[in-house]
């Protein structure tokens, strides 16, 4: 369904629309590139069972949203090497606006409140919420993220040129099997995903939307954020960190800086989780998730 959020067309998927006064909601924010389908149904529907409301959105620029590519694409390499020398990168939007969608998204559907929860540049965009209106945030969990903050590990260099490379040829079958070399990649090695559910999450993605302009914008504008680090001091909401402790991508100390920048975050570590969402892995999430988000809503009733 589309709705208008900070004034751009949005796709969303709604568990319980129209429940204002029921179910307390979740705001789930997906990473960099990713659709609201890569939220694993399992895990949307097992947060239901537990009696939440579940909304999803595809970000700015990425699946059925409305995409930029008026603002045209960025050099990576010529980016990345201005952050590391210091210099200020201009990106076509910012993570603050993503959060600003991210509200637009509550205002829409006149939701007063959410728990937040953002996955890898979900999760920046969710701290970059938690800090724009934290009177909307009911509690944050900020999942396989990063503060942003310089001298942080980074992906190995292979990874990264991996992540920056190509499909090896032209059309749909050829971008499947990119991703797919890609997600096995950075996957959780003590929770390996199924090829047959890979493969089948892949190709709906690429299926549903394939617009890798918008990916590269993405990346521009996580790597320009880099003031969020400061700011993570002034969040105020009850926060989660999880982490894994195998990501290949963004390492685990990226999450332990993360909760040591928040006043009162808790971290949790997966042994043998990735930078991904496989069976084993949402489990154990669910079982992080539920009572934090429960233990929240507590705490603000009191």
């Amino acid at each position: 369904m589309k709705i208008k959020a900070n004034n751009i067309d949005i796709e969303i998927e709604d568990t319980h629309p129209g429940d204002a006064m029921g179910r307390p909601v979740v705001l789930l924010i997906m990473g960099l590139g990713m659709q609201l389908i890569a939220w694993p149904p399992a895990m949307v529907q097992a947060l239901v069972d537990a009696g939440f409301r579940v909304v999803r959105f595809d970000n700015r620029d990425i699946g059925l949203s409305q995409h930029f590519d008026h603002l045209g694409t960025r050099n990576l390499l010529w980016e990345g090497f201005k952050f590391r020398i210091g210099l200020r990168i201009k990106p076509p939007y910012s993570l603050q606006d993503m959060a600003r969608d991210a509200l637009g998204v509550l205002d829409a559907l006149q939701i007063g409140q959410a728990h937040a929860v953002g996955v890898s540049m979900g999760g920046m965009v969710a701290q970059r919420l938690a800090l724009l209106a934290p009177a909307r945030v009911l509690s944050l969990s900020s999942i396989m993220s990063s503060s942003g903050a310089r001298g942080l590990p980074e992906a190995q260099p292979a990874l990264t040129r991996a992540l920056l490379s190509r499909p090896a040829g032209k059309g749909r079958q050829a971008a499947i099997e990119h991703s797919v070399k890609l997600f096995k990649a950075i996957g959780s090695p003590r929770f390996p995903m199924d090829d047959a559910m890979l493969r089948e999450r892949v190709t709906a993605a690429t299926e549903r939307s394939f617009h890798p302009q918008g990916i590269l914008r993405q990346m521009v504008a996580t790597v320009a954020d880099g003031a969020r680090a400061a700011a993570l001091a002034g969040i105020t909401v009850p926060t989660l960190v999880v982490h894994g402790k195998a990501d290949p991508l963004v390492p685990f100390a990226c999450g332990e800086d993360t909760a040591r920048r928040i006043p009162g975050a808790r971290l949790a570590g997966i042994e043998g989780m990735g930078h991904d969402l496989p069976p084993g892995v949402v489990e154990r999430l669910l079982a992080l998730l539920i009572p934090h988000f429960q233990a929240a809503s507590a705490s603000q009733r009191k």
